[in-house]
Formats: structure tokens, C-alpha cells, sequence
């Protein structure tokens, strides 16, 4: 992974976005620590998609614990159907 200052990111971007395609490149500034991590639009679609998939497991977990039974009707109902 690559890290360097936001200034120096600035003088170097192309070369830097370039990076970014094969590793992370994180940018911090004085006193804030990182402030961007740049990645290549490949890594950051299977970032989101594993977030994605996280929340659809986590809701499903959840969902499965649930005891409380609804009626076809009702759900329909609720649905609008």
C-alpha cells in the first residue's frame, strides 16, 4: 500500500491513480492522519458488494429469528397485492 501526503499526492495524481488500479494509495495530511484511501473502481464494487452482502445476511439472521407468524392474507394486505 502506498501512502503519502496530500501535497504530494497532488503533484503526482495521475501517476498515483495509475497505482491505485494495482494497490490501495492512502492520502493523510498533517495532524489528521489518513484522509482518503484511493482504489481502483474494481475493488472499490466488490467493497460494496461484500457490504451489500453483509447487510443481506445480517437482515436474513434476523429474520430467522423472528417467531412472530403472518397469514398470507395479511401479508398481501401489506404489500398492497
Amino acid at each position: 500500500m502506498i501512502s503519502l501526503t496530500l501535497s504530494d499526492f497532488r503533484n503526482r495524481q495521475a501517476d498515483l491513480i495509475a497505482a491505485a488500479q494495482r494497490e490501495p494509495v492512502v492520502v493523510t495530511s498533517c495532524g489528521a492522519g489518513r484522509r482518503a484511501v484511493v482504489v481502483s473502481p474494481a475493488f472499490y464494487d466488490r467493497a460494496l458488494q461484500a457490504l451489500e452482502d453483509q447487510a443481506d445476511i445480517s437482515a436474513a439472521a434476523a429474520a430467522r429469528q423472528e417467531t412472530e407468524r403472518i397469514s398470507h392474507e395479511d401479508l398481501a394486505t401489506e404489500l398492497g397485492l
